[in-house]
């Protein structure tokens, strides 16, 4: 691995080998997600306590002050939304120029495997590797189901996390799934990051399925909607961390969201 591959990665994952990222991408098919109509407004309060950002070029360009010392995945799939005929239908929409221009500490796209659109999404996936490869910029490809949910089961992403793998992602994003997710962590040979998914019932949901994908191998997290949208976004992002960083289980996490939440953190 070139120093430059190297470099990037340690900026990503953390000396203890965990990672938390904050993705704010949502809008690049969903729009004005509630809680980030004002992407800038909305991280301005937790992105201290993130490791890093996943984020389109026009939010990081627009939302993000250059002097922000946190890395970046640059999410550079895209050309769909909610209201056309199909989420998978995704292509690159952003150039390796671009992407080293903003200098960004990777990047990710969607891959959509067992859909219609499987082939283009995969080579898709291909062509940013080779390209990225060449200039020492990791990829995370990130497992994507588009609005079949119910492909959220262990064989499914297993399969998924393994072909991304196997084109050579360097980091695979994925989401948890309650039973077996060790078959998904185990079956894939790079990291495996999971993916939040929905907004969850409650913050206890979340503690849960992040203390026990991390039992089970995952080497962090990405999580957006469960953070932001929380009714305490600082309480939240602060008890997901100690889980990641310091080992805490999902009802120390509980304990200390709720005394955040009582000293008004």
């Amino acid at each position: 691995m070139d120093w430059g591959m190297q470099n990037r990665l340690s900026r990503l994952i953390q000396k203890d080998g965990k990672i938390l990222f904050l993705p704010i991408d949502h809008g690049y098919f969903q729009g004005p997600t509630h809680c980030l109509e004002r992407p800038d407004e909305t991280i301005k309060p937790i992105v201290k306590f993130a490791d890093g950002l996943m984020l389109t070029r026009g939010v990081l360009r627009n939302c993000v002050d250059p002097t922000l010392d946190k890395p970046f995945v640059l999410r550079v799939s895209g050309g769909v939304s909610v209201v056309g005929e199909a989420l998978e239908n995704e292509s690159l929409v952003t150039s390796i120029d671009e992407i080293v221009r903003l200098n960004a500490s990777a990047v990710s796209m969607s891959v959509f495997v067992g859909s219609h659109y499987e082939n283009k999404s995969l080579s898709n996936l291909a062509k940013l590797v080779d390209d990225c490869e060449n200039v020492g910029v990791p990829v995370m490809a990130v497992c994507a189901v588009g609005k079949e949910l119910e492909k959220r089961e262990a064989r499914y992403l297993a399969l998924a996390a393994r072909v991304a793998a196997e084109i050579g992602a360097r980091v695979v994003k994925t989401y948890y799934c309650a039973e077996r997710f060790e078959k998904v962590v185990d079956g894939c040979p790079v990291p495996v990051v999971i993916a939040g998914g929905p907004k969850a019932e409650t913050q206890r949901e979340v503690f849960d399925f992040v203390y026990d994908g991390m039992q089970k191998g995952a080497i962090g997290v990405n999580l957006g909607r469960n953070i932001w949208q929380s009714s305490h976004p600082v309480a939240s992002i602060q008890a997901i961390r100690a889980i990641i960083h310091k080992g805490f289980t999902a009802r120390e996490a509980e304990d200390l969201y709720n005394q955040n939440i009582s000293k008004k953190v």
